[in-house]
């Protein structure tokens, strides 16, 4: 890894120019269009498929102040088609739309909360006219007909991202698909669409970081955008709309030249950039709105705000930085990495998290267009208060400006931040995302790749005295209390009459991209045999694929048995996290791994226990010498192994306060009962009885038993030369597996108490035994009916009831031969919908709704994807592992492939009749119990409340 210096270089090729950067491994060109289109394209074989983001420069930063959540409501408009897309009849759709538009300009000009209520049930009754002409979720049909993964779209600060991955062969289409979705602003189907906002703003509610952060950014930013104006909004702005500001917001900002087109894949570059000017040339370029930038004073005392939520306690201070790319928030990113450098040996890792003197500590750095900041989690333990708490995070930063850290360290960081740049770069998805996120903040690629360069120019002393300039009593310090959120907003159900979707209708401009041919992608399907290298080194079995992309190497060590053989396996592994050796301290070992670039990995699974080393491959040696003598020499410590169970107990405590984890568990309870896998976890008591010596012995034993090594990397000759001095006579015999039952689902409902605006409803059933002949059938019928924005599912409760921001049937085949697949709903909306919910879910399960033209384009979708897919990297070699467990030794998308070929709306029907239809459900439900509709409940089956104990099994 070579510094290098990089430079631009214009070139001038037919009736195009573009830029390239010298030494750019990518080889990205970057063109501008007549209309000032940035077009940013490279190379990658990976597979016939093209990753795909436009990028705007324009976020909630620029909301009106009276009209908060627009840009992120207009996100979700830009999939509601065009004149052209998405209609039936446009000349009669059009005139409802200006009257609806209308209507809403006089309901947010009218304070009476009697007229706006009159005003809005006018317009959810023209609403349903104009409803007729509408067909609901014609982008996502034509997008999904291409074979496109990953369509969904982003907006944040300064900017909204707009996301596919297509084959290439589908290219033009993509581009004229989008080409119209860019020229022209609909804003059909808007007050349910508007009403599921609303339901991802109280999602947001319902989320303890968002409450801390936002109340972060509103005192770090009094002022400015940052702080004053969120990404979803102010709520009566979300329940004031108006269709007009957005149509003027779209034509000032969604012109071609304030966004990008990012191109990564397998492309030709020459005809790419004409097909990009032939669609997108031709949109005209607009004067951009004048702005003042806003000048935030600076702090100069501590400001303190407290939230109050049922989560675990915490603290989080920041300071405000200069903007990303300055100097100052280089310097703030370089402490925070000697502070926190992703667990492994910065000075929290290290002092806090390691001797766990809190429950968990964190720094990070964040750099915006304008401004940035640096921040500190702390989240104490249960005998501290909040103040103890940050006062041990400050302390560590009194270190830094004192310069106690290690000299080593600055340059260990930079070549940690070099590899985590070269892992980023080497996939489409990767480099697309840094290239339009360089374009969002406004920088070049010249810049961007520069960059390493001025980090590795930073000095100690710098650092020093950056951090005694910077870290003063000039922070913002928010306090998370455990309490009851008294911020939180409860709404009414606005009474939304169901809108037609017209789910068999198509436009004009769909039949078109319909019947428009391309020459198709041929799958090709992988040999296992031919492409994973196999050897034996005493009795170990040695796989190996070959890393075609960078330096970057892995080693990993697979045992086959996990918690289900051993149940305090994971306990072990997490307790050597803590311990050191006769030769190395804990901190020592943390720090002798960083500094040669080596991570490393425990993971733990009810059948597999995986310890995984990455690094550039000149180091693995070391770093396997390193993991070996780490866990055949670990000292057992029982005072650090009862500060270790302290924290663990207080962990499982944190946990039963976490509303997503509590979610997970009675999830959980749900489908397994009382007894199972979450649940059977090593009692307080065992725990606090247990001498460390019974989990350090697991360890130092670990490499007796039978294991299998996959090396990815370069070189194999070279890993076989040094990996045997390692491997021990094998004279251990591995444990019989636990059996955890799978009961019947027999139609009960569990109900956890949570104060929350929203209800979390998931209903889990049993399906038979996993049949591997499905597949096919699986696959087609999630797409068509249960996942995904053209589903069945998404268009009735989303599209045309407004019921949740999030929904879906999912059925799950199980991973291993002679285990049932599982069959889950979901939905999360407002109490007052609940009943309606669940209504509309039990008719669509009732009988599999049948749209031949929708079947046919998720069959033809499935198709394509799997066409355009191609397995790479260490997934050559985990694939067969997952698919022994199948007792499949070949690459099973072929037969998948065959059998959608074929595949029928009656196969899929029969399927669902076969393995769905039947099926009888539990039910889950999270929420505030004084909102439950019992009677929506009691439908579903036999109501029982059950307790964080009974689900968490402590």
């Amino acid at each position: 890894m070579t510094d290098k210096k990089y430079s631009e270089t214009i070139h001038k090729d037919g009736n195009y120019e573009y830029i390239t950067v010298s030494h750019d491994e990518n080889n990205v060109r970057i063109y501008t269009l007549k209309n000032g289109l940035k077009v940013f394209l490279a190379q990658n074989f990976d597979a016939p498929r093209i990753q795909a983001y436009i990028p705007v420069r324009t976020g909630s930063n620029n909301d009106p102040a009276d009209n908060t959540g627009l840009a992120h409501y207009l996100e979700h408009m830009m999939f509601k088609g065009t004149s052209k897309l998405g209609t039936q009849n446009w000349e009669k759709e059009s005139e409802l739309l200006n009257q609806i538009s209308d209507l809403y300009e006089e309901h947010k000009s009218t304070s009476d909360p009697e007229k706006k209520k009159i005003i809005y049930r006018k317009i959810d009754e023209i609403s349903q006219e104009a409803s007729q002409y509408a067909i609901a979720n014609e982008y996502d049909k034509a997008i999904s007909s291409l074979g496109a993964t990953g369509t969904n779209a982003h907006t944040w600060f300064d900017e909204t991202v707009y996301k596919n991955n297509i084959p290439n062969n589908e290219l033009e289409k993509w581009l004229k698909i989008e080409k119209e979705r860019f020229s022209e602003l609909v804003l059909r189907l808007f007050h349910t669409e508007l009403e599921s906002v609303y339901e991802e703003f109280n999602r947001a509610q319902d989320n303890d970081s968002r409450l801390v952060q936002y109340e972060l950014m509103d005192a770090l930013f009094p002022n400015h955008p940052n702080g004053q104006q969120t990404t979803l909004g102010k709520a009566e702005h979300l329940k004031n709309p108006s269709m007009k500001a957005i149509h003027k917001y779209f034509d000032e900002y969604y012109v071609p030249n304030n966004y990008a087109m990012v191109l990564v894949g397998d492309l030709d570059f020459d005809d790419t950039i004409k097909l990009v000017d032939q669609y997108f040339g031709t949109i005209p370029y607009r004067e951009l709105p004048k702005k003042s930038p806003v000048i935030e004073q600076p702090i100069t005392k501590i400001v303190e705000r407290t939230v109050k939520s049922p989560t675990t306690p915490r603290v989080q201070l920041a300071w405000r930085t200069e903007s990303y790319g300055t100097k100052e928030a280089m310097l703030a990113d370089i402490v925070a990495n000697i502070l926190s450098n992703r667990g492994e040996a910065g000075l929290i890792d290290l002092n806090i998290n390691q001797t766990q003197k809190l429950l968990w500590g964190q720094a990070y750095s964040v750099g915006l267009k304008q401004y940035g900041y640096f921040s500190i989690v702390a989240v104490p333990k249960e005998t501290q208060t909040l103040d103890e708490a940050k006062n041990l995070v400050l302390e560590q930063v009194e270190l830094v400006k004192k310069g106690n850290f290690p000299d080593w360290m600055l340059m260990a960081i930079i070549n940690d931040f070099k590899v985590q740049r070269m892992k980023g770069l080497e996939t489409a998805d990767g480099l697309a995302t840094n290239l339009y996120d360089t374009y969002i903040k406004g920088r070049t690629w010249e810049q961007e790749l520069n960059e390493m360069d001025e980090y590795a120019a930073i000095t100690k002393e710098e650092v020093i005295n950056f951090a005694n300039e910077f870290f003063k009593d000039n922070y913002v310090i928010v306090k998370k209390e455990k309490g009851t959120n008294d911020k939180l907003i409860r709404v009414e159900n606005p009474g939304i009459t169901p809108v037609k979707i017209n789910r068999e209708a198509q436009s004009d401009f769909l039949r078109e991209i319909l019947a428009e041919k391309t020459k198709d992608i041929q799958p090709e399907f992988i040999d296992y045999q031919r492409e994973i290298l196999t050897d034996s080194i005493k009795d170990k079995k040695l796989s190996f694929v070959k890393n075609k992309s960078n330096d970057i190497a892995q080693v990993h060590f697979i045992f086959p048995f996990g918690s289900d053989h051993d149940r305090d396996l994971g306990i072990s592994t997490q307790v050597l996290q803590y311990l050191g050796t006769d030769k190395f301290s804990p901190d020592d070992l943390k720090k002798e791994f960083f500094k040669i670039g080596i991570t490393n990995d425990f993971k733990t699974t009810n059948d597999q226990l995986m310890i995984s080393l990455a690094g550039l491959e000149e180091n693995i040696p070391e770093g396997i010498g390193l993991l070996q003598h780490w866990m055949k020499e670990v000292q057992p410590d029982q005072q650090i192994y009862n500060r270790f169970v302290e924290t663990v107990l207080e962990n499982r405590a944190a946990v039963k306060k976490d509303k997503a984890r509590i979610m997970t568990a009675l999830t959980n309870y749900t489908k397994f009962g009382s007894f199972s896998r979450f649940t059977d976890i090593i009692s307080k008591e065992e725990l606090e009885s247990t001498h460390v010596a019974v989990f350090t012995e697991r360890m130092k034993n670990l490499f007796r038993f039978p294991y299998q090594i996959f090396f990815y990397g370069r070189n194999f000759e070279g890993f076989k030369g040094y990996i045997g001095k390692y491997i021990e006579t094998e004279n251990m015999a591995i444990p019989e597996p636990k059996k955890y039952p799978e009961p019947e689902t027999t139609g009960n409902v569990y109900f956890t108490n949570y104060d929350m605006v929203q209800m979390e409803m998931s209903r889990i059933g049993k399906g038979k035994m996993v049949d591997t002949g499905n597949f096919g059938k699986i696959n087609v019928f999630n797409e068509y009916f249960g996942r995904g924005l053209s589903s069945i599912v998404f268009q009735e409760i989303r599209e045309s009831k407004s019921l949740a921001y999030s929904a879906y049937v999912s059925y799950a085949a199980n991973s291993e031969l002679h285990h049932p697949d599982y069959i889950t709903t979901y939905i999360g909306t407002q109490p007052d919908k609940l009943q309606i919910a669940v209504d509309t879910l039990t008719e669509l399960m009732g009988e599999l709704p049948e749209v031949p033209a929708q079947f046919e384009n998720a069959r033809n979708a499935a198709l394509k994807q799997i066409a355009s897919a191609r397995i790479t990297r260490t997934n050559i070699f985990f694939n067969t592992l997952r698919l022994k467990k199948l007792n499949i030794d070949h690459d099973f998308r072929k037969d998948i492939y065959q059998q959608i070929e074929s595949l029928t709306f009656d196969d899929v029907k029969e399927f669902y009749n076969n393995y769905i239809k039947s099926v009888h459900f539990n039910t889950a439900i999270i929420g505030k119990k004084e909102n439950l509709n019992m009677s929506a409940v009691n439908q579903m089956g036999a109501f029982k409340e059950v307790t964080l104990k009974d689900i968490f099994g402590h």
